[in-house]
C-alpha cells in the first residue's frame, strides 16, 4: 500500500478509486469514521481494489497525528499504477493517502436563514457505482461552475427524468408533515454518511421515512427543505426560485443533533 502517487496511477488516469472526507472535531475526534470506513470498504469491494480496515485505520491515525484542531481529513484510495489501457492489473498495488485541511466556512446567517439554490443544467445519468464516493466527479465539477456563474449558494442536480437527486456536494431532504423525504441513490448520487445518520435518527424518533425518486414539484409543498453532508452538517434551504421555505423546528433540531456530534 503506497502513499506516493505515480504518474501512471489509475486514479489520475481513469478516476479508478474512491475517497472519503471526514470532519474532525477540535479535540481530534472523527465520530462518523466507522460509517466512512464501511462505505470506503464497500466501494473498494465493488471496484475490486484490495484494501483492509487496518490499513485505513493506520492512514487515518497517521494523518490525525499531524493535524491541529478542527478540520477536514480526506482519505483517497486508488487502484495504483496500471500502465495504459482500461483493463486493471491482475494484482494491483493500491495507493492510499490522506490530507488535512480547514473546515469550509458557512456564515451563521446562512446556517440560520438558509441557502438559495439554483437548478443545474448538468444532469446526473445512470451510474453503475451509484452510492459510492468514487473519484469520477466531473458532473459535480460542472455543477459547481454553474453555481458560481449563477450566484447561488448551491446547485440542485437532477436526473435524466428531471427528478432531484442531490446538491453538488450535499444530500437533499424535505419535511412534509411527519414524513422525512430524501431521493433514492441507487441509480445516481452518493449515499452520504450524514444522510444515513439522519435517516436512522429520524426513524428512531418516529418519523415516517420516504426514500424514493419524486418530481421536482414535490418540493413545492414541503414544510421545509435542507441539505446535509458529514463535513458541514445540516444547512436549511431558503429558496429555489420561485419557491421559498421557512426553516421549521424539525430542521433546526436535525441541525443541532448533527452539530452536537462534533462538540
Amino acid at each position: 500500500m503506497s502513499g506516493t502517487v505515480a504518474s501512471d496511477d489509475r486514479g489520475l488516469a481513469y478516476g479508478d478509486g474512491l475517497f472519503e472526507t471526514l470532519r474532525v472535531s477540535a479535540a481530534g475526534a472523527t465520530p462518523l469514521w466507522p460509517r466512512h470506513r464501511a462505505r470506503l470498504l464497500a466501494g473498494a469491494e465493488r471496484l475490486g481494489i484490495p484494501v483492509d480496515a487496518d490499513a485505513l485505520e493506520r492512514c487515518r491515525a497517521e494523518a490525525l497525528a499531524d493535524a491541529a484542531g478542527a478540520g477536514v481529513l480526506k482519505l483517497t484510495l486508488t487502484r495504483g499504477p496500471g500502465g495504459r489501457g482500461y483493463l486493471p492489473p491482475e494484482h494491483p498495488t493500491p495507493t492510499l493517502f490522506a490530507g488535512f485541511g480547514p473546515l469550509p466556512v458557512w456564515s451563521e446567517a446562512r446556517r440560520r436563514d438558509g441557502l438559495d439554490l439554483g437548478v443545474c443544467d448538468t444532469r446526473l445519468g445512470l451510474d453503475p457505482l451509484a452510492g459510492c464516493k468514487h473519484l469520477n466527479r466531473l458532473p459535480q465539477v460542472l455543477g459547481r461552475r454553474e453555481v458560481a456563474r449563477g450566484g447561488w449558494h448551491e446547485g440542485l442536480m437532477l436526473d435524466e427524468w428531471e427528478r432531484p437527486v442531490e446538491a453538488t456536494a450535499m444530500n437533499l431532504f424535505a419535511v412534509h408533515g411527519d414524513t422525512l423525504w430524501t431521493p433514492a441513490v441507487d441509480r445516481a448520487g452518493v449515499a452520504g454518511v450524514a444522510r444515513q445518520w439522519l435517516l436512522e435518527r429520524a426513524e428512531g424518533q418516529g418519523w415516517c421515512i420516504d426514500v424514493r425518486m419524486r418530481p421536482l414539484s414535490h418540493l413545492q409543498s414541503a414544510d421545509g427543505v435542507f441539505l446535509a453532508n458529514s463535513v458541514v452538517g445540516v444547512l436549511p434551504v431558503r429558496k429555489l426560485a420561485p419557491w421559498v421555505w421557512p426553516v421549521p423546528e424539525p430542521v433546526r433540531r436535525f441541525q443541532r443533533d448533527l452539530d452536537h456530534l462534533f462538540q
